[in-house]
């Protein structure tokens, strides 16, 4: 069978699809210097903790030239951080070879339910029944995450609620991610890299050494983070 040269050359299709990520939003202040050593001294408590999550940089509370704003962002990535794109800028002040100015950015936060028409429906959950092992990441920023064993060192647990588990808390648990300030952490044994509520943390070396290998929980008053032990 001999085939038409004009036969038409069938083209596969591009599939796009859409995915949705839960970034870190960096919002510098300055002395920007100071806001650096900050940052050094997060990752000192959590080494790697940032390698591989999604970063927006928030420049809205501060004016940089955009010779400064490329020097913030070497700055930072030479920290093994990664910027993914930039927010509360002037598209004039980015030069080329910056992150993207990006545009459509949401807070991830709870949907407000007008005081009139108060809602029944009971809050989202989610329910592991078998130990989150090192390198699992499990973000669920729609409610509670409650974990029925352990959750080892190198391994984290991303929640818009509370974060509830019945065994020892090695990793990282970040609550209320959704600026849900209400959210706790509760665990039967506390041994943590971190632990964080709506944007606020402790890392190890900040826990109470006393507290270690107890039950706890952690809980926000105003702007601090505050540990004590179960009963």
């Amino acid at each position: 069978m001999v085939m038409s040269a004009s036969a038409e050359t069938v083209r596969p299709l591009i599939r796009l699809r859409g995915r949705s990520y839960v970034a870190f939003v960096f919002s510098p202040v300055v002395p920007i210097a100071d806001w650096l050593a900050e940052l050094d001294a997060t990752l000192a408590g959590s080494p790697g903790f940032f390698i591989g999550k999604p970063i927006v940089l928030d420049l809205s509370a501060v004016d940089l030239s955009p010779l400064a704003i490329t020097h913030l962002i070497k700055s930072i990535e030479s920290r093994n951080i990664r910027v993914l794109g930039l927010e509360g800028v002037e598209q004039g002040r980015l030069s080329l070879g910056m992150p993207p100015l990006l545009s459509g950015g949401r807070h991830c936060a709870v949907q407000e339910i007008e005081p009139e028409k108060p809602s029944l429906q009971q809050p989202t959950s989610l329910l592991l029944d078998q130990p989150v092992r090192s390198g699992q990441s499990i973000v669920f920023p729609d409610g509670d995450v409650t974990v029925l064993g352990a959750v080892s060192s190198g391994a984290e647990i991303v929640a818009g609620g509370s974060i509830h588990v019945y065994g020892a808390l090695r990793g990282r648990a970040m609550a209320g991610i959704n600026g849900n300030a209400a959210a706790r952490i509760y665990c039967q044994k506390i041994e943590a890299e971190l632990v964080a509520i709506d944007g606020y943390y402790q890392t190890a070396e900040q826990i109470d050494a006393a507290l270690r290998g107890r039950a706890a929980q952690a809980r926000l008053e105003g702007h601090s983070m505050k540990i004590v032990a179960l009963n």
